[in-house]
């Protein structure tokens, strides 16, 4: 039986195969930094138990195969002498697969083929036309994709615990159905299962005990952002996960959910430019990568101090507004108060009497400022803080994939590495020339789908900033709905403030009992 064996050795300080000859043996050894060394047998034929030396050398290579780029290897020739060689171990036809063992490839990894054309299949994501990588949408045209709203239903259900229910409506879908927030926890889930190299945005966070109207709402505005990010990016709008949640009214939602993301593979397996990515991205993508992650990580933190100072100013608002409601109601029970008025102050009985009767009056005005106050705070909470969470969430969702990229693809494609070569020096049986052939194969199969999911990452990571910058517009919608309900506002309560000015004029008597009212302040010094 032709064999491969070992003989362990102290491990070298650079990794080479070399001339071996210890115990009358000769052939080839190979020998890889912090790992022993394999030695492979020769015969006085020349060939290494059956197997021709350029074979040998091209089995040993694949044992380190991913250990780096380049491995140095020394063989002897004819007439004496050794030759030394540089082999590319990221070369990937080094080794011809045999047809039958193409059934050694993992199921679990497999490559996206890369075939001919052929007939359309709905069940896969289709080829955009002209260059795939570039992204030609407009804010407009984001926004106008879908309008959900999602809204608190008034009553609970539950025999022992109470939950709540929140009612999703879709303008694109012309549907309405009820949804709990487990519901949503499943729908992320299948998003992550089938978009992992896309921007799902994050969920608000789950309080199992104590949840008070605010923080209810404050779910409930968060759920909502989250679903229109969503039912607007333009994989996920097209894919049929979205399009079940938001219109499937049955009872069993959430395993309807599961068996539609379980039902194929990720985007990866169904996106026919996936094995062909790398040919799309360009030379500096790297670069490119670092550079938008920096500039996407300013945006996110000026934005962050903005949306705080919005919460602060709308937080102002609203204060001001229960102040004014606060300080009208003190004037209407001032000028309600029935304490009789002492003897020695009946001169001025009449004075205090046209006081109290006009401050009673003046209770409205002030609830009408509270009012326009509130609207005003309510309006900036709706257009500008609400706008700044919504980019903030998708700013989130942008960092949250950076990382995913570098910890997942990458992490996982070097762990592989160092677990393959691992496994190849601890194995100390001896292996058949086919068995060890087809452990390489299978192994070049599994880094090969690993680098190729690399490239579409980054290949996917590049469509998403370019959808990033797509939404960066909506500053201008922000600053203009600051601007317009600060204009509007101070414009209704200066109108309130004018009316309110002459309803004054009773609460000054001159001389005479002759109505006087108040002298604005003079500037300067006073004319004597």
């Amino acid at each position: 039986m032709r064999r491969l064996s070992r003989n362990a050795s102290s491990p070298g300080d650079v990794k080479q195969f070399g001339v071996a000859g210890c115990g009358g043996r000769s052939g080839l050894s190979l020998q890889v930094q912090g790992q022993p060394e394999c030695f492979l047998q020769d015969s006085p034929t020349g060939r290494h138990h059956g197997v021709s030396q350029p074979r040998c050398l091209r089995l040993a290579a694949g044992l380190v195969r991913g250990c780096g780029d380049f491995v140095n290897i020394r063989r002897p020739v004819e007439g004496g002498g050794v030759v030394e060689e540089k082999h590319n171990t990221n070369q990937k036809k080094h080794l011809k697969k045999k047809t039958k063992l193409g059934k050694l490839k993992p199921r679990d990894s497999p490559v996206p083929p890369v075939s001919e054309p052929r007939a359309p299949d709905a069940g896969r994501m289709q080829v955009p036309p002209g260059n795939p990588l570039l992204l030609s949408l407009t804010l407009q045209e984001l926004l106008a994709r879908d309008a959900v709203q999602v809204e608190l239903v008034p009553e609970k259900k539950g025999l022992f615990l109470k939950h709540v229910e929140y009612e999703v409506s879709s303008q694109r879908f012309e549907s309405c159905v009820r949804r709990r927030y487990n519901d949503f926890v499943v729908f992320h889930e299948a998003l992550l299962h089938k978009f992992p190299y896309r921007m799902v945005p994050a969920l608000p966070p789950k309080r199992m005990l104590g949840a008070d109207r605010e923080f209810i709402e404050a779910r409930r505005r968060a759920l909502k952002r989250f679903i229109n990010l969503v039912a607007r990016h333009p994989p996920f709008s097209e894919d049929a996960v979205l399009k079940l949640f938001l219109s499937f009214s049955g009872p069993d939602v959430q395993n309807k959910l599961r068996e539609s993301a379980q039902r194929v593979g990720d985007e990866f397996m169904n996106c026919r430019l996936a094995a062909r990515a790398k040919d799309f991205l360009p030379a500096d993508i790297q670069t490119q990568f670092a550079m938008s992650r920096e500039l996407i990580r300013n945006i996110y933190n000026s934005f962050h101090k903005l949306r705080d100072r919005a919460e602060r100013m709308v937080s102002r608002a609203i204060d001001n507004a229960a102040d004014l409601l606060i300080f009208g109601k003190e004037l209407s029970a001032l000028g309600s108060d029935t304490t009789p008025l002492p003897s020695w102050a009946s001169l001025n009985s009449s004075t205090w009497g046209s006081l109290k009767q006009a401050l009673k009056g003046l209770s409205v005005e002030f609830a009408l400022l509270a009012d326009k106050a509130a609207e005003q705070g309510k309006q900036e909470e709706n257009d500008v803080v609400e706008k700044l969470n919504l980019f903030l969430d998708l700013l989130q969702s942008y960092r949250d994939l950076c990382e995913r990229h570098e910890k997942g693809v990458l992490h996982k494609y070097s762990l592989m590495k160092r677990q393959m070569v691992s496994a190849a020096a601890r194995s100390r049986g001896p292996e058949s020339v086919e068995q060890l052939e087809s452990r390489i194969v299978e192994q070049e199969s599994v880094i090969q789908t690993m680098e190729l999911r690399n490239y579409y990452s980054l290949y996917c990571l590049h469509q998403e900033t370019q959808l990033v910058h797509a939404y960066l517009p909506l500053t201008s919608h922000i600053l203009g709905a600051f601007v317009n309900s600060q204009v509007q506002g101070h414009k209704e309560m200066s109108k309130v403030w004018n009316d309110l000015q002459p309803k004054l004029r009773c609460l000054f008597v001159g001389p005479h009992s002759a109505p006087a009212p108040p002298r604005p302040p003079q500037d300067g010094p006073s004319a004597h």
